[in-house]
């Protein structure tokens, strides 16, 4: 649940070379001379060590896809443009979203306290529900310790010995929480920023209270089904990648020279709501789009959803609702989430008029962020 900045989880994937294949590119409506800049930086990326690339931008002169590297480094088989893969925290933006539809709904207010809707779920060391808004799960400023940190965690489902025994673990969202509280708060609530995976895990927790059914079932029914985002799922305990996809790679936290771990299968309950999801380029395109057009939020929600904060440490980047502002070199402002798990790195991207999107994927989480991709679409 890491990205290319510190925004998520707390193991640092470190950098190495692995094999790479010639960038494929899908047929569009739209010449390569377009995305040519685009398509330099995703080559650039699998030589600095990236396995596998897939990436699909849209725009007002259609569709273009691309891949590079490869899906799977025994065999060599490249990526597809098709791949379906784990999105990490690209899930929050999804979860805020149906928080916010619950909101305008008249259902909840982003004011109630976690306790309205928790009873004591985020009490112990200094965490106190009572203190907490929802809205302060979903920007971040609520200070609950992010369960991701813990030490014991961290060596159980990053590191190789851990991870091997312990893949198919099931943890439910209970149990997260319950981490997060044995550690005191990172600060006050709304007196500073921290990004805390255990912030979106609560707020599952509090689309269940309020519906009824799972979140997974709210997102399915309210986003997924809707955009008819046919590659999208929420996999609970499933430990695979539905077809098509490529498999995922990591160095489990040692060395860049170190080996590289096949780590395509594991049980995603360790993300939960913070980011358990799969998704493909082009279902990740249609939904941050429709988000930004106004299609899934009414105009207040939106603008409550795209009122963001500063970052420490991250100057050009903002950070709202489930929903992170990035201000490019070039003047240009896009919106959307980035989001690690591990095996991979994922970002996607539209601009503020939604008619412009890119998502992309790397297949190894060690290789750095997908910056320089974002910089040359939309530079």
């Amino acid at each position: 649940m890491r990205v290319r900045m510190t925004l998520i989880g707390t193991t640092t994937l470190l950098l190495a070379a692995a094999l790479a294949a010639p960038a494929v590119a899908a047929p569009g409506p739209r010449s390569e001379g377009g995305h040519a800049a685009t398509r330099k930086a995703i080559e650039a990326a699998v030589e600095a060590g990236v396995p596998g690339v897939t990436a699909t931008a849209k725009d007002t002169h259609g569709t273009w896809s691309t891949t590079a590297g490869v899906g799977n480094l025994r065999t060599g088989e490249p990526r597809s443009t098709a791949d379906r893969y784990r999105v990490g925290s690209i899930t929050k933006t999804f979860v805020s979203t149906v928080l916010l539809q619950l909101e305008a709904e008249g259902r909840l207010s982003l004011d109630d306290t976690v306790d309205t809707w928790l009873p004591g779920v985020v009490r112990g060391h200094g965490h106190d529900g009572r203190r907490i808004t929802v809205r302060r799960l979903l920007d971040h400023t609520s200070g609950i310790f992010n369960y991701t940190a813990d030490d014991d965690f961290a060596r159980t489902y990053f590191l190789a010995d851990g991870f091997f025994r312990h893949r198919y673990d099931t943890r439910t969202p209970a149990e997260l929480v319950e981490i997060a509280m044995r550690h005191e708060p990172d600060f006050a609530p709304g007196t500073s920023w921290n990004y805390s995976n255990t912030n979106y895990v609560v707020a599952g927790m509090v689309i269940e209270k309020v519906t009824g059914r799972p979140y997974a079932t709210e997102i399915r029914r309210r986003i997924i089904d809707p955009l008819h985002l046919t590659a999208t799922s929420l996999p609970g305990t499933k430990v695979t990648v539905p077809r098509p996809s490529s498999r995922a790679y990591s160095k489990l936290t040692g060395p860049e020279t170190g080996p590289t771990y096949d780590v395509t299968t594991l049980n995603p309950s360790i993300a939960s709501a913070a980011g358990e999801m799969i998704s493909n380029s082009a279902d990740l395109d249609r939904f941050y789009s429709a988000l930004l057009r106004g299609k899934l939020l009414p105009p207040r929600q939106l603008k409550e959803m795209k009122t963001t904060r500063e970052i420490d440490g991250a100057p050009n980047t903002r950070y709202g609702l489930g929903l992170i502002e990035t201000t490019l070199t070039c003047g240009v402002h896009v919106w959307g989430h980035d989001g690690g798990i591990h095996g991979s790195a994922s970002s996607a991207v539209t601009t503020a008029d939604g008619r412009h999107s890119l998502a992309l994927n790397f297949n190894g989480d060690w290789t750095g962020g997908t910056s320089a991709v974002i910089e040359k679409e939309f530079c």
